[in-house]
């Protein structure tokens, strides 16, 4: 740091040296690169209220140094641009599509429905449902992780093993209370990669999966729980409720489109109206 703020002390003393004298003493110069400059107003607001004067030197050496690479390098962009690109052209289209994409956004707030009823979502997964193969094997399983030696094993165990699991509140009481990971929704689809990393390496694989169908077992610090309702395998089109995220998303993405595209229409067929547009 001591290095740092004596070559940033140089460089001042160089571009003072160097004739830009500063006339307005109140706002100097701090910095030079050819014939662009950095004073000292542009610093203003990046100093906290409660910082301390060396607090502020360190934020300001950072911004100057940080400024010198960056002015540095737009210099040598400059000096380097080919003889036929069209900065102002290049600028003029930018901030057009920047205009542009900000109206959209307030044309798709303004008349966009997201809602998404369940009969659209399956009638969009009926139709599309081939895109949705499986990579990965998922489940339908009942998992338990609780600490090991388990707390009121004697209960767990028989809520477990009573026959009623998918029905019982008190497992799911026993659970909110002393387990580490409870997964008891008989409905919901995991991906069995997601399961395995819950378990010891190696416990439970694609391969050993329908020959491990219901287990518990335990290591140093845990007891786990296991029970297999279903399997899809890889390949395999995935269920709705599995991929009903990313369903919505493109059907509200479709939906964007289609109100973009009429918002286009609409606003074009008024100007024609109009008589605002004309083509020569």
């Amino acid at each position: 740091m001591n290095l740092l703020r004596t070559a940033t002390a140089a460089l001042l003393l160089l571009t003072f040296a160097c004739g830009d004298k500063d006339p307005d003493a109140a706002d100097p110069i701090l910095a030079q690169v050819h014939k662009k400059t950095l004073r000292l107003s542009e610093l203003e607001g990046m100093f906290p209220e409660e910082a301390t004067a060396n607090d502020s030197l360190v934020i300001r050496e950072a911004f100057i140094r940080r400024w010198l690479r960056e002015t540095v390098l737009q210099y040598e962009a400059e000096r380097n641009l080919p003889t036929d690109l069209n900065i102002d052209r290049l600028v003029r289209d930018y901030r057009a599509s920047l205009v542009s994409s900000h109206y959209e956004e307030v044309l798709i707030s303004m008349r966009l429905d997201s809602t998404i009823t369940q009969e659209e979502l399956e009638a969009y997964y009926e139709s599309s449902k081939g895109q949705y193969l499986l990579e990965k094997p998922i489940v339908r399983c009942l998992f338990i992780r609780v600490p090991y030696p388990t707390p009121e094993e004697e209960l767990l165990q028989q809520l477990w093993n009573n026959g009623k699991i998918t029905d019982t509140m008190a497992l799911e009481n026993y659970c909110e209370r002393l387990s580490e990971v409870a997964l008891l929704d008989p409905t919901a689809w995991y991906s069995l990669d997601d399961i395995a990393q819950q378990l010891p390496e190696g416990t439970l694989t694609a391969s050993n999966v329908n020959s491990k169908r219901e287990f518990s077992q335990q290591d140093g610090s845990n007891r786990y729980y296991f029970r297999l309702l279903e399997m899809k395998p890889r390949l395999e089109i995935a269920p709705l409720s599995y991929v009903e995220e990313q369903a919505r998303k493109v059907i509200l993405h479709g939906r964007k489109a289609k109100v973009l595209n009429e918002a286009r229409e609409d606003i074009y067929e008024r100007e024609l109206r109009s008589k605002n547009i004309k083509i020569f």
